[in-house]
C-alpha cells in the first residue's frame, strides 16, 4: 500500500464501557456453512486451510457472474447476511449517500474488530467473516500486505495516516479506494486503529464535481447567487457582488429586496417567488440594471434547486450585464423601423400625383413613430403644378400648409396645424434660413422655437402651449431647389431629437421631394395636355337638320394621362350630318396632339363627302403622315355613320372601335319631338358592323353598312372608357349601356348622364367621349320632289320643264332661270356618260338643294375650258352660279349637287 500522507497525535483516554464494547466486538461469530456445501469442508478465512484468492473463494454454483461496482457485493453464503439480501440502501439525498465511507476498526495486530454495513457494500465481505481476522487474509498480494502493514505501523507512531490503495473485493477483482486510518484509544489505553474507505473513482468525481462548481463561482464572468427557499442569499460569487455594488458578506442572509433598490428589487423578487413556488425556470429575462450608478440592461435567469430526494433547497441565478446586446438589438430595431418607415411611405405615394395628398400622407407617415405633430409646407407653384421659381426664396414667397397631423386634437392643434394655411415667415427665421440655404435645423428650447417663423406667431404660442420642446426644420427638396419645409416636433415627456433623428428626416424628405416633384411635373404636363385636348375637340356642336345631338367628355381619373379620344358632328350637303368618335392609342400630350391631326384629316375628308369606308381608307393611308415619328407608328380606331334625314338612311363603318348602340322607339310610342323633349325608350340592340382594323395597322378592308332608320331612333357612339372594365367583358359594358338607353329620359342630355353615372368604380381610368344622336326625318313640311329620267338626250329638256313647274309651285320663280341651266348641264354630263336611268331631287329649306344622281360612280371633274372650246364649261358654270356644290357616292353611282341662295338671302346666311 502506497503512503500519500502522515499524521500524528490520538485520542489517549477512554472509559471502561468502550473497551468492554470493543472486546465484545472482537469476538468472532461462529460461521454457518452455505446452503450447497459439504458439512466439514472449511469456509471463509476461518478454516484450517490458507485463505485462497478470493475469486476461487466466491464463485457462485449458480454460475453468476461478478455485477459492476455500482452494485452491493454478493453477500457471503450461509450465516446472517442472508437475511438482509433484501433489505435495499436507505433512502437518501445527500452527499454522503452518493459518497459512502466505510468504517472498520483493526486493533494494533491487523485484526478486524468492527466491520460496518457500508465496508460490506463496498467490498462484499460481510461482518460475521472478517470480525477477529486479520485484514491481510483478504489481500493475497504480498506487495499489498507489506503496505498494509507500513501503514498500520505509521499510524500507531503518528496517529494518522492517508493514502491511495487498492483491496480486492469478495469477487477477486480490484477495487482502488482512498484510505484514512486514525488512532482511537480507549478508556483503559487500548490502542485500536480505525480505517476510512471510500471509492476512488467516487471521491475524483466529487473533487471534480467541486472543482468545477469552484470555477465557474468564482471565476465566470456571469452574476451567480445561491438562495434558500426564504429566498436569502446563501452564496454569491465577487462578479454577482460588484454588479449589485454590495460587498460578498453584506449579501449572505439577505433577500433582493434589502441588497437592491426598491423598485427594481420588487420585479426581480417576484420573478422568484414565481420560479420557487412553480419550479418553472425563467431564462434570459431582460431588465434595466438595477443600480443607478450603472446604468445598463441585465439578463437573469433562475430555476429552482432540489436534492436527490426531491426536496426543495432553494434557487439558483445569474445575472449577465447585456447592455451592449441590449443597446445593439435595440440599435438593430430602431434602424429596421426606420427602414420600414422610409418603405412604407413610398408605398403609400408611389402610385400618387398629386402634391396636396402626398403631402398628407407624409405628415400621417411620422406621427406617431417619429414625431407628435408634423406640418408639410410647399410652394404654391409646387401645388398648383407650375414652373419651379429660379430666384432665391424671401418673405414673399408663397407657401401652403398642405399636410398636417398630430397625436392629438383640439383648439391648439387647430391653431398650429391648420390644412391649407398660407404661410409667412421672417427672413431670419428658421424656416427662412432653410429655404434659402436648404441646410436642416434642429430647434430646442424655448429661445430657438420662438425663431420658426416670425416673433409672435400664433402658430409657435399654440406649439408652446401643446408642450412642444424639439422640433426639426427640414427642406423639401427636388433637383437642387428647396420646394417646401417638413416640420416635425415632440412634446410633453418625449424625448429630444438628435442628429440621427435629423439624418433620418432629411432622408425621409428627400425621397418626399422627388414624388412631389413628379406630381408638380405631371399636374403641369396633364393641364397641358388637357388645355390641348380641349381646344382640339370641337368647342360648339352643331345641331343639324333632322338630328338632335347631345354629347359629354370625361377626362381620365388624376392617376393617369389624358388620353386621346375625340368625338364631332360634321353637317354634310344635303342636310346630311356625320357623327365621328374616336380615339388615338396612348396618352399624354402626344396623344393629344395626334388626335388633333387625325381629326382635322377626317373634317377634311368629310368635306369631300366621301363615304364611310372610303373616308377611313384615305385616313389609313394618312397614318404614316399622322404619326408622331417614324419609329412611333399611328394607332387609332374611329367609328363613322353618316344620317340622310331625307332618305333615313344611315350609313356606318367602323376602323377597330366598338359598334354603335342603336334604340327604335317602341311601337306604344308617339311622335316624338324634333328637339328638346323627353325620350321614350325603346328596343336597344348592338350594330353588327364589320370590325375593320385599326387606322395604322391595315389588312383588313373597311366596309360599309347602310341602314333605314325608323323615326326618333337614338343612335350612342363611345369610346371604350364607357364600357370597359378591369374584370369584367366587353359585352357586359355594352349591355349595360343598352339597358340604360332603353328607359325613358326627360331628355336627350338626362340620357347623357344616366349613361355616365352608371360607369363602374373599377374600370380602367380612360378618357371617355359618349355622343347621342336622335335621328329624325328632317324638318315637317319641307317642300321635296324626285323625279327619275332615262338616260336619253330628251330628258334634258323634260328636266328643265320639271324644274320649272315646281318652282312655280313653291313661289321661288326668281330662281328658274339659274336653276334650270346648272340643271341642264348636270343632266347633259350625266345622259353622255352614263347608261342607266338619272335622277332629279329638288328640296327646299333654307336654300335650294339640287341633286342629280346617275349609276356612274366616277365623280366628275371641273376643268378650265379654253376660248375655242365648244364644251368643258357645265361644272365651271355651276361653280360660279352655285352657292355650294358637290358630289358624293351613293350606292353604285353618285350624286352631284349644288344649294342656290334663296331670294332675299343671297348669301347663304
Amino acid at each position: 500500500m502506497s503512503s500519500t500522507g502522515n499524521g500524528g497525535g490520538g485520542a489517549r483516554q477512554g472509559g471502561a464501557a468502550a473497551r468492554a464494547r470493543l472486546r465484545r466486538a472482537a469476538r468472532p461469530a461462529a460461521p454457518q456453512p452455505p446452503s450447497g456445501r459439504r458439512r466439514g469442508e472449511p469456509v471463509g478465512p476461518g478454516a484450517a486451510q490458507p485463505v485462497q484468492p478470493a475469486p476461487t473463494l466466491a464463485v457462485p454454483e449458480s454460475g453468476v457472474q461478478p455485477g459492476p461496482r455500482s452494485r452491493p457485493g454478493r453477500p457471503f453464503p450461509g450465516g446472517p447476511a442472508d437475511a438482509r439480501q433484501g433489505l435495499g440502501a436507505p433512502p437518501g439525498g445527500s452527499l454522503l449517500d452518493m459518497l459512502r465511507v466505510a468504517i472498520a476498526i483493526l486493533d494494533t495486530a491487523g485484526r478486524v474488530v468492527l466491520w460496518s454495513p457500508a465496508a460490506e457494500e463496498l467490498l462484499g465481505w460481510p461482518s460475521e467473516l472478517l470480525v477477529g481476522r486479520r485484514i491481510e487474509e483478504l489481500i493475497p498480494d504480498q506487495e499489498q500486505v507489506a503496505r498494509i502493514r507500513t501503514a498500520v505501523q505509521d499510524t500507531l507512531r503518528h496517529g494518522r495516516w492517508a493514502g491511495h490503495a487498492e483491496l480486492r473485493d469478495r469477487d477477486g477483482l480490484p477495487v482502488a479506494v482512498d484510505a484514512r486510518i486514525s488512532l482511537l484509544v480507549d478508556g483503559d489505553g487500548t490502542p485500536f486503529l480505525q480505517v476510512n474507505l471510500a471509492e476512488a473513482a467516487a471521491v475524483r468525481a466529487v473533487e471534480r464535481d467541486l472543482a468545477v462548481r469552484d470555477a465557474l463561482f468564482e471565476q465566470s464572468p456571469l452574476g451567480i447567487a445561491i438562495m434558500d427557499t426564504d429566498l436569502r442569499y446563501t452564496a454569491v460569487n465577487q462578479t454577482l457582488a460588484e454588479m449589485n455594488g454590495v460587498a460578498l458578506a453584506d449579501h449572505v442572509g439577505r433577500t433582493t429586496g434589502e441588497t437592491l433598490p426598491e423598485r427594481a428589487a420588487d420585479e426581480i423578487t417576484a420573478i422568484q417567488r414565481q420560479v420557487l413556488a412553480t419550479g418553472e425556470p425563467v431564462i434570459d429575462v431582460t431588465l434595466a440594471s438595477p443600480v443607478t450608478t450603472r446604468a445598463g440592461y441585465r439578463s437573469i435567469s433562475y430555476s429552482r434547486m432540489t436534492d436527490r430526494s426531491g426536496r426543495v433547497l432553494g434557487i439558483s441565478g445569474t445575472v449577465m450585464d447585456v447592455t451592449e446586446r441590449y443597446r445593439a438589438v435595440a440599435k438593430v430595431e430602431h434602424a429596421r423601423r426606420r427602414l420600414s418607415l422610409l418603405n412604407e411611405f413610398g408605398s403609400r405615394v408611389g402610385d400618387l400625383l398629386d402634391a396636396a395628398r402626398i403631402a398628407q400622407e407624409l405628415a400621417s407617415s411620422v406621427v406617431p413613430r417619429l414625431t407628435d405633430h408634423s406640418a408639410v409646407i410647399l410652394l404654391q407653384a409646387v401645388a398648383h403644378g407650375d414652373d419651379l421659381p429660379r430666384h432665391g426664396h424671401d418673405r414673399r414667397t408663397s407657401l401652403l400648409q398642405l399636410g398636417t397631423a398630430s397625436v392629438q386634437d383640439g383648439p391648439e392643434v387647430e391653431v398650429m396645424l391648420r390644412r391649407g394655411a398660407r404661410i409667412t415667415f421672417a427672413e431670419d427665421s428658421a424656416c427662412g434660413r432653410v429655404l434659402r440655404t436648404g441646410v436642416p435645423e434642429l430647434l430646442s428650447g424655448a429661445d430657438q422655437l420662438d425663431d420658426v417663423t416670425y416673433p409672435g406667431d400664433p402658430k409657435m404660442q399654440a406649439a408652446h402651449d401643446l408642450g412642444v420642446h424639439s422640433m426639426l426644420v427640414v427642406p423639401l427638396r427636388a433637383r437642387g431647389i428647396v420646394i417646401g419645409l417638413l416640420l416635425v416636433s415632440r412634446a410633453g415627456y418625449r424625448e429630444g431629437f438628435d442628429r440621427d433623428d435629423l439624418a433620418f428626416t432629411v432622408e425621409l424628405a428627400d425621397r418626399a421631394g422627388s414624388s412631389l416633384d413628379n406630381a408638380r411635373l405631371y399636374a403641369r404636363e396633364r393641364t397641358a395636355a388637357l388645355t390641348l385636348q380641349r381646344t382640339l375637340l370641337p368647342q360648339q356642336v352643331p345641331q343639324p337638320t333632322g338630328v338632335e345631338v347631345a354629347y359629354r367628355y370625361v377626362p381620365g381619373s388624376s392617376g393617369t394621362e389624358v388620353g386621346g379620344d375625340w368625338f364631332d358632328v360634321i353637317p354634310l350637303p344635303g342636310d346630311r350630318t356625320a357623327l365621328v368618335v374616336g380615339d388615338v392609342m396612348g396618352h399624354g400630350l402626344r396623344a393629344a396632339a395626334t388626335m388633333g391631326r387625325l381629326r382635322t384629316a377626317v373634317r377634311v375628308l368629310a368635306a369631300l363627302d366621301l363615304p364611310p369606308d372610303v373616308l377611313l381608307r384615305h385616313v389609313h393611308e394618312l397614318a404614316d403622315d399622322l404619326a408622331q415619328g417614324p419609329d412611333e407608328a399611328l394607332l387609332a380606331t374611329c367609328v363613322y355613320a353618316v344620317f340622310d334625314p331625307g332618305t333615313a338612311m344611315l350609313t356606318v363603318a367602323k376602323a377597330g372601335h366598338i359598334p354603335p348602340v342603336l334604340v327604335v322607339p317602341g311601337e306604344e310610342a308617339v311622335e316624338p319631338t324634333r328637339t328638346g323633349g323627353p325620350l321614350p325608350g325603346g328596343v336597344g340592340r348592338i350594330l353588327d358592323l364589320p370590325s375593320g382594323a385599326p387606322l395604322g395597322v391595315g389588312g383588313v378592308p373597311f366596309e360599309s353598312v347602310e341602314l333605314k332608320i325608323p323615326e326618333g331612333s337614338l343612335l350612342a357612339l363611345c369610346t371604350d372608357g364607357l364600357v370597359e372594365s378591369r374584370d369584367k367583358d366587353l359585352d357586359v359594358g355594352l349591355g349595360r349601356l343598352v339597358t340604360v338607353l332603353q328607359t325613358p329620359h326627360a331628355s336627350i342630355q338626362a340620357a347623357c348622364e344616366a349613361v355616365l353615372d352608371t360607369m363602374e368604380q373599377g374600370r380602367e381610368p380612360d378618357d371617355v367621349a359618349l355622343l347621342l344622336a336622335r335621328l329624325g326625318h328632317g324638318q315637317a313640311g319641307t317642300p321635296t320632289v324626285g323625279w327619275t329620267l332615262p338616260a336619253e338626250p330628251t330628258a334634258v329638256s323634260r328636266a328643265r320643264r320639271l324644274v320649272r313647274a315646281a318652282l312655280a309651285e313653291w313661289g321661288v320663280e326668281d330662281l328658274t332661270d339659274t336653276a334650270e341651266l346648272l340643271v341642264s348641264e348636270l343632266v347633259t354630263n350625266a345622259v353622255r356618260y352614263a347608261s342607266a336611268p338619272i335622277g332629279v331631287r329638288l328640296t327646299l329649306g333654307e336654300t335650294l338643294l339640287v341633286e342629280i344622281s346617275d349609276p356612274l360612280p366616277d365623280p366628275p371633274r371641273e376643268r378650265h375650258a379654253a376660248e375655242a372650246d365648244e364644251g368643258g364649261r357645265g361644272l365651271e358654270l355651276v361653280h360660279r352660279l352655285a352657292l355650294h356644290w358637290g358630289a358624293r357616292a351613293e350606292g353604285i353611282g353618285k350624286v352631284v349637287w349644288f344649294e342656290l341662295a334663296l331670294p332675299g338671302n343671297e348669301s347663304g346666311e
